[in-house]
């Protein structure tokens, strides 16, 4: 018994196509499934051509939530509450995801119950589109390399995969954009990935929802994953990376105020400003952004101070070590990174646990 549960947005045309690939595909099988089409209110004959369907498939359902920001991750999730059963296949509506391998995953998940199997392009017999752009591959590769330390999994970002409902707390479901399935393989409580290999084929029928503004959105559910799996880890690099571009504002400034004629130390002593200002903001966006904002300018001056009180343990760190240890005064630069670690550690410390805390308002 399965749910296929199908996202769409403007896909009307795709469909009749692929209810009966999936209907040639099953039903000589024995396979009791129904195919649920989690539509984001598209403005075409979605509806229609689901009613004409409906005439030979009773197992055919239609779900369009009303109120919310269009977005196929929580179609995915609405189309898996629907689900009957608790065998769950996704796949996409376009014919890119061959029905023709429902029925060896079928095998796979009935062989290794809890299970998570998913159709790859890039283990051994699957095949991508040769018609793709560099730009797309490249795009592909790297959004996959983003996603490996999270997964061990080939294809990662495929939208083509098969698990029990049983296996997820749907509320815990946090998905930004439209890589679900990446989403269920981190917060699943799965005991295993299985792949299996698909040729994958791009629509001919309708436009791609992908660009820049669904890359950004990829970029943030990666950072919310990350900080899932590896929690306070994750933080603290966040942290350390947000710093090393604060870092660079700093000099650049540094540079820019000379240039305007600015005495050195005089720039030195502005340039702080900008940096930490910028290192205050991006913080609170990005590394420490799931927790609830609390007022900005209270918040800026207690970054300010922690930084300040972070440079006097850097610099008190070098001084000590290079005048009292011989080997830190010959390889300063040693004492410099040392001064950095320990600084970093202490504005991380205070930033977490009082700067950024979501209970203080």
């Amino acid at each position: 018994m399965l749910s296929i549960v199908v996202p769409t947005y403007k896909e009307a045309g795709n469909l009749p196509a692929l209810v009966r690939a999936v209907n040639e595909t099953l039903c000589d099988k024995g396979v009791d499934f129904e195919i649920i089409i989690a539509d984001d209110n598209s403005p075409d004959d979605t509806l229609a051509v689901i009613n004409a369907l409906r005439t030979s498939m009773s197992s055919l359902k239609l779900i369009q939530p009303k109120g919310r920001e269009r977005d196929l991750s929580l179609s995915v999730i609405d189309g898996i509450s629907a689900a009957e059963f608790d065998v769950v296949l996704v796949m996409d509506a376009d014919l890119s995801h061959p029905p023709a391998r429902i029925i060896e995953m079928l095998s796979l998940l009935k062989e290794n119950p809890g299970s998570f199997v998913i159709g790859s392009r890039y283990v051994k017999g699957g095949s991508f589109d040769r018609d793709w752009s560099l730009w797309r591959f490249l795009n592909s590769y790297f959004a996959t390399a983003l996603a490996q330390p999270l997964v061990q999994c080939s294809d990662p970002m495929s939208g083509f995969f098969m698990f029990e409902k049983s296996r997820v707390d749907m509320t815990s479901l946090r998905p930004i954009g439209y890589k679900i399935g990446l989403e269920l393989m981190v917060r699943g409580s799965f005991d295993m990935i299985q792949e299996v290999a698909i040729d994958f084929q791009d629509r001919t029928i309708g436009e791609s929802k992908m660009n820049l503004s669904q890359q950004f959105r990829y970029l943030r559910h990666l950072r919310r994953l990350y900080l899932h799996r590896f929690k306070g880890w994750a933080e603290f690099f966040h942290y350390g990376a947000v710093g090393a571009s604060g870092f660079l504002v700093d000099i650049a400034f540094y540079y820019l105020l000379q240039y305007l004629g600015l005495q050195h130390q005089l720039a030195r002593a502005v340039s702080f400003w900008p940096a930490v200002s910028w290192n205050w903001a991006l913080n609170r966006i990005t590394t420490f952004g799931e927790r609830q904002r609390r007022p900005k300018t209270r918040q800026w001056l207690e970054f300010v101070i922690t930084s300040l009180v972070g440079f006097s343990i850097n610099w008190g760190v070098y001084a000590t070590l290079t005048s009292t240890v011989p080997f830190f005064d010959e390889y300063r630069l040693f004492a410099l990174v040392l001064g950095i670690v320990g600084a970093s550690l202490f504005n991380f410390t205070v930033s977490t646990l009082f700067v950024y805390n979501d209970k203080r308002q």
